[in-house]
C-alpha cells in the first residue's frame, strides 16, 4: 500500500491532460502531470505502480514518488512547479537602490586622472560610500550589463 495515494478530481484531471495536450509547458512539468495523471486512484483511474510510471515517463522511482508526496501534502500547483527554497543560499549583495546608486556612480564623471570608470574602481568607491560592505567587480560588471544606459 502506498503512503501517499494520488486521487484526482475531475477538474484536476482535466487540468492536467489540457496541458498536456497544449504541450506549452516546461518539460518538467509536463512530466509532473503524466505522473499524476498515471498514479490517479480515483474513479477507476490507472493507478500504476511508481516503477512503471517511472518507465514511461522516463524519470526516476524517486521522482515519482516526490511528485506523489508533494501532491498529497501540498497540492497540485506545488506538485506540478517548482520546489521553493526554504532559504536562499546565500543574500543579495545589492538591492534596488544599491543598482540606482551604482548607475549613477557609474555616469558620473570619473575620479580624477582617469578617462573612464573601471568596474573595481566602481567597487572600491560602493565600499567607500558604504552603499554595500563587500562586492567584486564581477557583480558591478553584471549589474551595468543588464542596463541599457551608456556609461560614456
Amino acid at each position: 500500500m502506498k503512503k501517499y495515494k494520488v486521487t484526482l478530481t475531475a477538474e484536476e484531471r482535466a487540468q492536467l491532460s489540457a496541458l498536456i495536450a497544449a504541450g506549452k509547458a516546461a518539460a518538467q512539468q509536463l512530466a509532473r502531470a503524466r505522473i499524476l495523471l498515471k498514479a490517479d486512484a480515483a474513479d477507476g483511474g490507472p493507478a500504476w505502480p511508481d516503477q512503471r510510471i517511472g518507465e514511461a515517463v522516463e524519470v526516476s522511482v524517486a521522482t515519482v514518488e516526490r511528485v506523489r508526496q508533494r501532491f498529497v501534502e501540498q497540492g497540485l500547483d506545488d506538485a506540478l512547479g517548482r520546489k521553493k527554497q526554504e532559504r536562499p543560499s546565500r543574500q543579495r549583495k545589492r538591492d534596488g537602490a544599491a543598482e540606482a546608486r551604482l548607475i549613477a556612480l557609474a555616469c558620473s564623471a570619473p575620479p580624477a586622472g582617469r578617462n573612464e570608470w573601471t568596474m573595481q574602481l566602481l567597487a572600491d568607491k560602493l565600499i567607500a560610500l558604504a552603499v554595500v560592505d563587500t562586492i567584486c567587480d564581477e557583480t558591478v560588471r553584471r549589474a551595468l550589463k543588464k542596463t541599457r544606459s551608456s556609461r560614456g
